[in-house]
């Protein structure tokens, strides 16, 4: 059945808005200059059909309670938002892609929309994808097809229960186009999606103003992302400040691919304009889910050389970060930030430790004890073949876990030395209690998978009747999946 909201069009909706009085713009990315952006205009779309809107990420950015006519007029026909963004910018940007050097790139097909102080006081944006044409197109049509948008959102709120920082998709909206593609069926739905996360600043942001030799808008981008993202750099000023942010995003982003392993995600595409500073997840392109544990699983069709392969996502992030680091050295010295990055290394171990940690329900150490979890865990994953969400769904909560899990429906998995080992490493750490345990999540026969199976099925329902119920189950279940896991604290 089609349970989408048919919208109205945009000239027929009133003027009125009533915007949630928490709602704060703070359009900030202007002021950087015109260099930085570029105005579009959104593509007009023939019949577009609200088919999600995330009431949990209106609420932080003040856009709860809009009415249907609101979010038509502002998420489907993109009429800038009230003292914001006018007109909104395709941000530029350069890029490895692959590891080689794209100059001809930038937003090409989603622009920067809006700009709001959440609840938390974190200055928060506004990104779309599928808006149509801008600058940096090149032969695209700027559109994204509704396939695309549906694995976006699943991906998105899967993410966001497993721990890993990233965007919210606030909207996804049906275009009532028919889009012709080279690598699915044609024609194919339309879709446009808004995304709301921390900052769009890519590592690639940087790369484009250092190929200009523009060490003036280097110190800018700095500036920028000390006042929005790490307001403790402000203490510094100038060689300092840069260093201070290389520091930043190298933990950031090693703390991101960690939180991807735990999740056995593979984001596919690590180019350096697809990574930000801020060490935030988005664009999911080809990306997928290990179904179980293997090193080398590759996400894209076209990585032939598995550069951004699961088990070499690490290597992938550190390879950005030397690029961004190459990019200020025409603002500090270049053995500095080169020193920096050997801080990577040991943020990642202790991130990828405190990650398997918080989805196994039980408490850091902070030490050696963690580490030996992971290994033992991706050790006993690999030799079993038991799925990957499994594992963690079965042993929440660690050693709380053993009588249920010994006795479910997986049992059969959970024996020999591999098992040992992985089950002596788990009961080594504390559990956060027999609450987290006694979840109605855990109770459930098995975990939310969003393997690539999945994400077909859920797929074709929608194409061929045109039924969203295993779309709309699938995110009730992933919103009681961020429950259970989110008692474990951060």
């Amino acid at each position: 059945a089609d349970d989408g909201l048919v919208i109205s069009e945009p000239g027929a909706l009133s003027p009125t808005m009533a915007f949630d009085t928490t709602y704060e713009p703070e359009p900030r990315f202007p002021a950087l200059g015109e260099a930085f952006g570029d105005p579009v205009a959104p593509a007009a779309f023939p019949a577009p059909v609200l088919r999600r809107w995330d009431e949990r990420a209106a609420e932080r950015i003040g856009l709860s309670g809009l009415s249907e006519s609101e979010k038509a007029r502002h998420f489907a026909a993109f009429e800038p938002l009230p003292d914001n963004l006018n007109p909104p910018l395709a941000m530029r940007y350069h890029g490895h892609q692959f590891r080689v050097y794209n100059p001809d790139i930038g937003d090409g097909r989603g622009f920067l929309f809006a700009q709001l102080r959440a609840a938390d006081g974190r200055l928060l944006d506004i990104g779309t994808k599928g808006t149509g044409r801008t600058p940096w197109s090149r032969t695209g049509d700027g559109r994204m097809t509704l396939q695309g948008g549906v694995r976006e959102v699943l991906i998105a709120a899967f993410l966001e229960a497993a721990g890993v920082p990233g965007c919210s998709i606030l909207s996804l909206c049906e275009t009532g186009e028919a889009l012709e593609r080279y690598d699915e069926p044609s024609p194919a739905r339309g879709a446009v999606l808004s995304r709301v996360q921390h900052g769009y600043v890519r590592i690639g942001t940087f790369e484009r103003h250092a190929r200009e030799n523009a060490p003036e808008r280097i110190t800018a981008l700095v500036d920028y992302c000390a006042e929005l993202y790490f307001p403790d750099l402000l203490e510094l000023a100038g060689a300092e400040r840069a260093l201070g942010l290389l520091s930043h995003a190298i933990e950031a982003n090693a703390k991101l691919v960690a939180t991807w392993m735990a999740a056995g995600f593979v984001h596919g595409v690590m180019n350096s304009d697809n990574m930000t500073v801020t060490g935030e997840s988005f664009d999911y392109g080809p990306s997928r889910f290990i179904p179980v544990f293997e090193p080398e699983y590759t996400a894209a069709y076209f990585d032939q050389g598995g550069i951004y392969a699961f088990a070499r996502q690490a290597e992938s992030a550190l390879w950005n970060l030397h690029r961004l680091a190459e990019c200020l050295s025409l603002v500090a010295p270049f053995e500095a930030l080169t020193e920096r990055l050997g801080g990577f290394e040991p943020s990642y171990h202790s991130a990828l430790g405190e990650a398997f940690c918080l989805r196994f329900g039980v408490k850091p150490s902070g030490g050696s004890r963690d580490l030996e979890l992971v290994r033992a865990a991706m050790s006993f994953a690999r030799q079993s073949r038991v799925l990957f969400e499994d594992m963690f769904f079965d042993w929440f909560a660690g050693a709380l876990a053993r009588e249920s899990a010994l006795s479910g429906p997986r049992a059969s998995y959970y024996s020999g030395d591999a098992f040992d080992a992985f089950h002596n490493s788990l009961g080594a750490l504390e559990p956060y209690g027999e609450f987290a345990h006694r979840h109605a999540y855990f109770q459930r026969e098995a975990p939310v998978r969003l393997t690539i199976d999945v994400m077909r099925a859920i797929w074709a329902d929608i194409e061929e009747h045109d039924d969203w119920t295993s779309f709309n189950e699938t995110l009730a279940a992933i919103d009681d999946m961020r429950d259970g896991f989110g008692l474990a604290p951060d």
